[in-house]
This record gives structure tokens, sequence and C-alpha cells, in this order.
């Protein structure tokens, strides 16, 4: 049977036509980086405590209404309680003063009837303010990142069908079109309820434009060309999507301008739908053997190379936990940037640079090292730096969040590892459904990321713990994958790779 890149082999490896589609589909991620992650400024929860109606108190009672509680340490107002207004109301009127006259800890209380007020020091609005997400309705908002996700979940693993049933390029654009109009819509949402279900449509698009990007490439490009897409090309696109979060949400603290200013790149990229040619491997499985043909010759007049008469003579065509686990790891570390440092828009920066290095790493790992062993040792690093984050003395802060990024960097980098991986390890006719499949099984442990920082209530560093172990039980669980490194890609099931004995 003839080998697809023998068959193409006259092209090169980084003219005019491999260049185009390096860097419009690195651009295609763009949209992922700062999508998936501006859950952690829609969502985040400013300070509030209950909303005191205009009454007639005298200003030592409007200072007092608010209890005052103790919260690690740390002494702040109640977030979900005031003193009974009638009872303070009349206790105002008879000239009484808090705390001389009046022992404030034999007021009864009652809940924030009247609504809350926020604070406006950070953000001008969130989903948090805008709908009410405190207190008895607190665990609507991890669960607002959940539902997102497990919109990314059922496009993962749709997409991947529909891509190798009609094309890696259809399903791209659509799942672009899908991000975009719906982070739009979401800004006119009069509820809740009704933003949750548009932020799961548009879940739907996030991961499977990736995915397809992804693949698109991977199948496209050759050599050390495809390895430098598949790992700093796409994973940089994401980084720099990410690192630009910070710096729209900076000057956009309204929730709803944020996702306006987020849905604008994506109707930029669109027009690129006649500049991005079709898989020629997927189409070649596809029986499609003369417009796979028309895509090469027009590749062979864009780099200026003679193709041969005949191209494609004789043309046949006939490991998931560690995917959760990096999945759940890497979502969860970055959906807790907000809770690193007095200023979210600082930390979601340094989390997202972290991410640079990392990807920078894995690409070098894929250059010269063996899938197995790069997976491995940036499991145990990032595993191993969030079980010492336990250990750090409680006025060493600074320490804890070098960890912390520490471990975000080892998860960023099998992140990359573990998509290249995945790719290299399956067959062109399954490929695109089996990178979905191992997506969607990721997006599982994205789901759950929301809530793993909420089990620091039990035990700070309990997040941590569980963390740290799932990677270094994956990192031992990698040992069981066949190795792909140097190998050329399979183009049927039968070329598949099998471990060694």
């Amino acid at each position: 049977m003839q080998d697809y890149d023998d068959a193409t082999a006259f092209l090169g490896h980084w003219g005019p036509f491999q260049q185009s589609v390096f860097f419009l589909l690195s651009a295609s991620i763009l949209p992922n980086g700062f999508g998936a992650f501006s859950l952690v400024f829609l969502t985040d929860m400013p300070s509030h405590h209950c909303l005191v109606p205009e009454v007639n108190l005298t200003q030592e009672w409007n200072e007092a209404i608010i209890p005052i509680k103790v919260v690690n340490g740390k002494q702040e107002l109640s977030s979900c309680s005031r003193y009974r207004l009638d009872v303070v109301r009349n206790l105002s009127a008879q000239g009484y003063i808090p705390g001389r006259d009046v022992n404030l800890t034999d007021l009864e209380q009652e809940d924030c009837v009247d609504g809350w007020s926020y604070s406006k020091d950070i953000y001008r609005s969130t989903i948090v303010s805008e709908f009410d997400l405190v207190c008895g309705e607190q665990w609507k908002q991890p669960f607002t990142s959940t539902i997102y996700f497990l919109g990314v979940l059922a496009g993962s693993f749709i997409s991947g069908q529909v891509s190798d049933r009609f094309g890696r390029k259809p399903v791209l654009f659509a799942t672009l079109a899908i991000q975009t109009i719906f982070s739009f819509v979401g800004i006119f949402a009069p509820s809740w309820t009704v933003l949750s279900i548009i932020l799961f449509i548009s879940g739907l698009g996030q991961i499977s434009n990736y995915v397809s990007a992804f693949v698109l490439g991977t199948e496209i490009l050759a050599g050390n060309v495809r390895v430098l897409f598949s790992s700093l090309g796409v994973c940089m696109g994401f980084a720099l999507g990410y690192m630009m979060l910070p710096l729209f949400a900076y000057f956009l603290r309204d929730w709803k301008s944020l996702l306006l200013a987020l849905s604008v790149p994506g109707v930029i990229y669109l027009p690129a739908w006649w500049f991005i040619p079709e898989s020629p491997r997927w189409l070649l499985t596809q029986g499609r053997v003369e417009e796979a043909e028309a895509i090469v010759r027009h590749a062979a007049k864009k780099n200026k190379v003679e193709a041969p008469q005949v191209l494609f003579e004789d043309y046949n065509y006939a490991g998931s936990e560690i995917v959760f686990t990096v999945s759940i790891g890497y979502f969860g570390l970055s959906l807790n940037t907000s809770r690193l440092h007095a200023n979210p828009y600082l930390s979601c920066f340094i989390a997202a640079a972290v991410e640079v290095p990392s990807y920078i790493s894995s690409w070098l790992a894929l250059r010269y090292l063996p899938r197995r062993l790069s997976v491995i040792c940036v499991l145990l690093l990032g595993g191993v730096s969030l079980y010492f984050v336990q250990l750090v003395p409680q006025g060493l802060s600074y320490l804890s969040i070098a960890l912390e990024m520490l471990g975000k960097y080892g998860l960023t980098a099998c992140t990359s590892l573990i998509f290249v991986y995945t790719a290299e390890l399956y067959p062109t006719v399954l490929r695109n459904t089996t990178t979905g499949v191992c997506a969607t099984l990721s997006r599982v442990g994205s789901c759950i990321a929301p809530f793993v920082f909420e089990l620091s209530v039990y035990f700070k560093y309990l997040p941590y713990i569980l963390l740290g172990t799932l990677a270094i039980v994956s990192a031992f669980a990698t040992f069981f994958l066949p190795e792909s490194f140097g190998r050329p890609l399979p183009q049927t099931i039968e070329q598949m790779h099998k471990k060694e004995r």
C-alpha cells in the first residue's frame, strides 16, 4: 500500500502552502483560549452583603446592621444575613447606640430578604451579581462552569464522529460559528436558566473547534512541521488567547461587555474558509481521490514544485484515564486562578503565561524524547508539586503559588503531549473520532473541575492532594500505552501501533 507521506514528499515540509495552513489553523485556536477560561471572570463572586433599604437609621446602626463573622481567622461582614430590620429600626428610633446600649450578639438575624449589595472594586457586574448566585443559590456559581463543560463534553463526542463522516473543515467552521454566535446571544439572557442553556450550546463548539483544527493540521502537515504544529502551533494559539483574556477583562469589567468582545474574533476568522483546505488524507479514506489530488496539486503550484502525473496510485483504505486526570487537574487549577492573588487579572495572566514554557517543553520533548517517557515525567512533576503545597508554612503564600503554577506547568505540558500522542496512535479513518472520544472523557474531568476546589471547605489542601494523587496514578498507567515516537501516522486499523513486549 502506498504511504501518504511518501506520495506527497515532493511538496517539501515548509513551503507557502504549509505555512498558510500552519498559521491559519493556529490562529483558529485563539477563541478557544479566552473562551474556555472567560468563566473565571464571568462567574467570579464579588464581595457582598445584605442590601439595607433606605430607612431612617442612624449612622451607627447603618454600620452595625450587618453582623461581623470570623472566617479563617479574619473578621469580615456576613454575606448572607443581617440583624432584623424592624428591630434595628426601633432601636435606632429610640436613640440606642449599638455596642454600648445594645449587645449585638443578642439580636435576632434574618436572611437577605431585600437582596444583596455587591462590591464594585473589581467588577462592575458578573453573572453572580446579575442573577444573585450567592448564599442559598451559591451552588449555581460552580455549576455554571459545569454546564458549560457538559456542552464541551457533548461536543467532543458528537463532533468527532461527524468530522470522520463529513470532513474536518466543515466541522471546524461550524463549531467556530456556534461558539461565536452563542457567546453573543448570551448577552441577552434574561435569567440564569436561559444563560446556562446558551453556555451549554456554546460549549458544544469549544473543544470541537480545537480538535478539528488539531486533526486537520496533523493530517496536512508532515515531519517536524507536524510536531511543531501539534505541540507549539495550536497550543501557543491557545495560550495567546488565554493571555489576552485578562487584558480584555481588565478593561471590560462588565460580563456582558466581555462576552461581546470575546465573540468578535470568531467573526473575523470566518473568511478563512476560502484559504484552508480539507484534509487530503481524509478524502482518500472516503474514496474521493480526485478531490485529494486537486488539493495536493494546488499545494504544489503554491510551493512552486512540479507534481507527478499520478499521485495516489493503488491507494487502499480499508489510553483514556490519563486524559481524565490531565483535564480535571488542568481545568481545576486554571479555574482556581481568581483565588490565588488579590488581583484576579494578574492571577489569570500568570496562569496563562505559565503555559508558554509548558508548550515549548512539550515541543522539545516531542522532537527528541519517547512519548511514554515524556508523559510520565510531566505527570510526576505536576503531581509531586501539588503534594508539596500542603507542606508550605502559612506565611509563605508566594511559595504555595509557585508550587501550584509548577503543577499547572506539568499538567499543561501533558495536555499538549496527550493530544499529539492520541493522534499518532490511531489511523486516519478513526483519528477524529478517537481524538473526540478522548476529549469527551477529558471533559468529564473538566465538568468536575469547578467543584474540586470547593472541597477546601472540609480541608484546605484536599483539592491539591486529590489532583496530585490522580496525576501520579496516571503516570504509572502510562507504562501500558504503546510507543509512537519516530513512526509514520497509521492510515488503517491494521497499521495501528502495538506495544512492544
